[in-house]
């Protein structure tokens, strides 16, 4: 058959570049778009407000949005689209935009999911980790055995989060603490609230000291079921609480 040959990226052995074209080529660098640096501005600044500590719903003024960033309004439009996706904001037209503020039901589902994602992160962990990586455990998370401490609640609530994203990160499992990250984001003013009001340091502590002698001794079973009870129990005592959500 005649006619001119096609070339090829790929290039045939011996003649110096690697297949899938020339050697000089280096990996383009993509700087974040607007929309992008929008996004989790605005994701970081709405999972820090106390939406379950007050009685008012919070508006976003997009206008005002625009010119507290520094950006055009599209970036913030299109942020806030992805917002409403994930399910952290609402859009009612003639009205605007809202942060979501979830009801009981909602909650629930979340800690539920919450509490097998962290289960089947400590089962992996009890496989995957390495001695010493469990043995620090207790170093890393100390404020769990400082009972001489005063009681603070910002102390062991931090820990409580450190927690669930390491025994993710140790059961070498990127999906679940991506699905775990989004899950806290949304618990994380629930939590926050709940905990101030309805529940002592000393639950926290004891809850996660058992969890850690579980992994230590690397019984997934225990483990994994701790952490369940523990996710059940949270669930439980939200659902009757009276005080910090709606029905």
């Amino acid at each position: 058959m005649t006619g001119r040959a096609t070339h090829h990226l790929e290039t045939a052995p011996g003649l110096g570049a690697p297949r899938g074209g020339p050697a000089g080529l280096a990996p383009i660098a993509v700087e974040p778009s607007l929309r992008s640096l929008a996004y989790k501005a605005l994701k970081s600044a709405i999972t820090d407000l106390d939406i379950y500590d007050r009685p008012d719903e919070i508006r976003l003024d997009e206008r005002q949005l625009s010119k507290r960033l520094g950006v055009s309004r599209t970036p913030v439009r299109e942020a806030l689209t992805i917002l409403e996706h994930q399910g952290f904001v609402r859009a009612e037209r003639r009205r605007g935009i809202f942060v979501v503020r979830k009801p009981k039901s909602e909650i629930n589902d979340m800690i539920h999911a919450c509490a097998a994602l962290e289960a089947m992160a400590v089962r992996l962990t009890c496989e995957k980790a390495t001695d010493e990586q469990l043995a620090a455990l207790r170093g890393e998370f100390s404020a769990f055995y400082e009972c001489d401490r005063p009681a603070s609640f910002e102390i062991y609530f931090e820990a409580r989060w450190r927690f669930c994203r390491h025994v993710a990160t140790l059961a070498q499992s990127g999906e679940i603490l991506a699905m775990l990250d989004h899950l806290l984001l949304h618990l994380r003013g629930i939590h926050d609230v709940f905990f101030r009001r309805e529940m002592t340091p000393q639950y926290l502590r004891d809850a996660y000291v058992a969890i850690i002698a579980a992994l230590e001794a690397r019984d997934a079973d225990r483990a994994g079921q701790l952490v369940l009870e523990r996710g059940f129990r949270l669930a439980r005592d939200i659902d009757a609480s009276v005080t910090c959500f709606g029905s």
